[in-house]
């Protein structure tokens, strides 16, 4: 406690050292003609309160300038910026100047008049027309810093009064009426404000819809905005849309694709070679042999010979070959087939699709460093081998076989020692179709459904406790909804489960526990599984991200019409007991950037809920729910929380015991980057497992109305080091409440995790 103490009093110390260094004066480094600037206000004189905070946020972003930060009054980082421009600047300085330094920012550097003309422009563009700008510099002696304030004398804002396209008398093309259809949809609406922007807006939206329907040569600029004030005399306009004069005839028209070539071998290699052609379902196949089969690609082409160009569909088509996971490039180019320039009829494309595959076999070697949830680590070897196109339809063929060695660290230390050795072989077939009796695939327009079958064979052998042989298969499909949604869903899903040689010292835990021996006599699980994700952290763009997933997983119901009893009156299939439960569980995260894309607050909510039906007593232990570890509440070790308020004797194996049918976890962490490879991050978790029912050799596991009482939760702090990608974590976490005590802060025993990867 007393070494604690001190590096904390050390770390105290080199804070406070920082801060006293750099409260000296940053004034005597700055040259005698400069001053910093320390930020603009706007303020605004107008009687009306309507629509200003938005028009005062878009001022405020247009004339937005650095600043040298402060803390406590003082610049830290302009400080150790200054002390490291000198001849010698010692490490200590160098360091904090790559850490926190700043670049000095001069008032003398900006242009007021510029900034003045900005705001005047921005006004304008948002219909507050005859507004005036005003400056006032401040400055400071003491402090050697300016500011500024804008002062804008406000006028009342110009209002639309009515929205028109506007023709000319020989105005009798198609167009016109295409893109009067398109105002029903405008997004300029009556009594709103001139807004530039918006109007910028409306000519890309009127551009796509025009493009949605062939006009393939037709641009956005071809269309004109024009405003009348002269019929209103308060501050109204009429505003009228049209097309610019000239604009060449082939723009005004649509385009019609009468040809679609694809060419599914595609390399440069190829490019000159004599292809054969094949004719499928009005599509030209062009390959020298048949290297996907016309029947199976032809699914993919959302672009139809004989129907108007559509950026839509060649998008669309684009991304679902890309899914098939055969090809490397996907390019669609489109041709002007016409010779008549002055064509005024519908003119004609042809699109040839070019598609490069990637190498169809591949065999790869991996040797892994593996840590696990349940705190399992070492090394895994495993031989993969691949093949893309099994079929000639896109198949994605997968045989695997893996080998590995694991030990348990930082568990509880009884634990602790706990190694496994493990077995593998896998084999799985992705179809990129959906495999069905009635054929689906026009119903899905983002991408087609793939189909799914795999098979396994494990062995594990957990020393000191038993060997354990599964086999398990699974036929299903995979969808995306959209950009963010996916769906997973696995109406066959078969797992046998044959518990060999055990251990005295298991066979004695399992004696104790009669419900963890059901558990693992349950031998024969079969049922459906149903997976939802929507995951917009994916996209980098957004400030904020959400993530929703919801599983859900049903055993035995099929089985009851098939299987019989027992003498013990247990449900059985083929001489096998088999489970009989649902299960479902709901997780909902969310990523928010503060500053940068490295710093973040991050959310995250976890609920779940299984209830053993029929004859069975309790979940397969493999379904069961548990607490604590790296990717849980990292205050407690694996396992070690739960189920409710039930503590297990000291000296006791009770990494069996530990599980349960309910699971409630929150998390939140804040993330931020130290140096270049090397993030932070400060969290707290909370959460239990509890059971359904009562257990005997478990008291006070079962799931009651104080469950918020019963609660785990811990703090802590974690380092990851991130380098592309690839993260190694470690977090140092105590506890501040035990499941059957009060708040209390326990910093005697804090629990170090290790893991790859971030913890949500």
């Amino acid at each position: 406690m007393l070494r604690k103490k001190s590096t904390l009093l050390l770390y105290l110390y080199f804070i406070l050292l920082v801060v006293l260094t750099s409260s000296c004066s940053v004034n005597k480094f700055l040259p005698e003609d400069k001053t910093l600037f320390t930020g603009a206000e706007i303020e605004v004189n107008t009687e009306e309160d309507k629509e200003i905070s938005e028009l005062k946020s878009k001022l405020n972003s247009a004339i937005e300038r650095n600043t040298n930060s402060k803390f406590l009054g003082m610049r830290p980082g302009l400080y150790y910026h200054f002390k490291a421009q000198r001849e010698n600047p010692g490490f200590i300085n160098k360091f904090l100047n790559k850490q926190i330094g700043e670049d000095p920012y001069y008032f003398e550097s900006f242009d007021i008049d510029a900034d003045e003309n900005i705001l005047t422009n921005r006004l304008q563009n948002s219909g507050y027309f005859g507004s005036k700008v005003t400056s006032t510099v401040e400055r400071d002696s003491t402090d050697r810093s300016t500011s500024v304030k804008y002062s804008i004398d406000l006028v009342k804002p110009y209002r639309l009064k009515s929205y028109s396209l506007q023709k000319t008398l020989e105005d009798t093309l198609t167009i016109y009426k295409d893109i009067q259809s398109s105002l029903q949809s405008s997004i300029i609406k009556e009594n709103g404000l001139f807004d530039l922007t918006q109007l910028k807006a409306e000519r890309d939206r009127i551009d796509l819809y025009l493009k949605q329907r062939g006009y393939y040569n037709f641009n956005s600029d071809f269309l004109i905005f024009e405003a009348d004030t002269n019929r209103y005399d308060q501050r109204s306009f009429d505003l009228f849309l049209r097309l610019k004069t000239k604009v060449p005839k082939k723009s005004l028209v649509p385009y019609v694709v009468d040809e679609v070539n694809i060419y599914p071998n595609r390399s440069l290699s190829s490019e000159t070679e004599i292809k054969d052609t094949t004719n499928y379902m009005g599509y030209n196949f062009i390959q020298d042999s048949v290297f996907f089969k016309p029947k199976r690609l032809e699914p993919y082409i959302l672009i139809e010979p004989d129907k108007a160009y559509n950026p839509k569909t060649s998008k669309y088509t684009s991304r679902r070959l890309s899914s098939i996971q055969t090809y490397k490039f996907v390019n669609i180019n489109y041709t002007e087939t016409d010779t008549v320039e002055d064509n005024v009829g519908n003119r004609h494309l042809k699109a040839d699709i070019y598609l490069s595959p990637l190498n169809k076999r591949s065999l790869r070697l991996e040797l892994q460093a593996v840590t696990k949830s349940n705190n399992f680590s070492g090394p895994n070897l495993s031989v993969v081998y691949s093949n893309r196109n099994l079929f000639k339809g896109g198949e994605l063929l997968r045989l695997s076989a893996s080998g590995g060695y694991e030990q348990q660290f930082f568990g509880k230390t009884d634990d602790q020692g706990l190694s496994s050795i493990q077995l593998g072989l896998n084999a799985s077939i992705l179809f990129p179709r959906l495999i069905f009796p009635i054929d689906l695939s026009e119903s899905f327009e983002y991408a087609i459904p793939k189909t799914k079958v795999s098979l396994s064979l494990d062995h594990l052998n957990r020393t000191q406790l038993y060997t354990l042989n599964s086999v398990s298969s699974s036929f299903g499909y995979l969808w995306e909804g959209n950009t963010y949604v996916t769906h997973e869903l696995r109406p066959i899903n078969i797992q046998y489960v044959s518990l060999g040689k055990t251990s005295d010292e298991f066979d004695q835990i399992l004696d104790e526990n009669p419900f963890l021996r059901r558990s693992f006599d349950q031998q024969f699980i079969a049922g459906l599984t149903y997976n939802f994700t929507y995951d917009e952290i994916v996209d980098q763009s957004k400030s904020g991200g959400l993530y929703f997933g919801a599983n859900y997983d049903m055993a035995g119901n099929g089985l009851n019409f098939l299987g019989s009893e027992n003498e013990q009156g247990k449900n059985t299939f083929l001489g096998l007991e088999y489970a009989h439960y649902i299960k479902a569980d709901l997780e909902l995260r969310y990523h928010l950037k503060l500053d940068n894309d490295r710093q973040k607050l991050v959310g995250r909510i976890f609920g779940g809920v299984g209830q053993p039906l029929g004859t069975t007593q309790s979940l397969p232990f493999v379904k069961q729910f548990f607490s604590g570890g790296p990717y849980s509440v990292r205050a407690f070790r694996i396992r070690s929380l739960g189920p409710g308020t039930y503590s297990p004797e000291d000296g006791s194996n009770s990494f069996f015991d530990q599980s349960g049918d309910i699971k409630l976890e929150a998390n939140l962490e804040y993330r931020f980057p130290i140096t270049e490879y090397l993030n932070g991050a400060f969290f707290a978790d909370a959460g239990n497992v509890w059971l359904m029912q009562e257990n005997e050799a478990l008291p006070g596991g079962r799931f009651s109305s104080s469950f918020i009482n019963e609660l785990g939760a811990g703090v802590g702090f974690g380092l990851r080091v991130d380098i592309q990608g690839f993260v190694i974590r470690l977090d140092l976490a105590s506890p501040i409440k035990e499941p059957t005590a009060s708040w209390n802060f326990d910093a005697s025993s804090p629990v170090l995790n290790f893991a790859i990867g971030y913890p949500f």
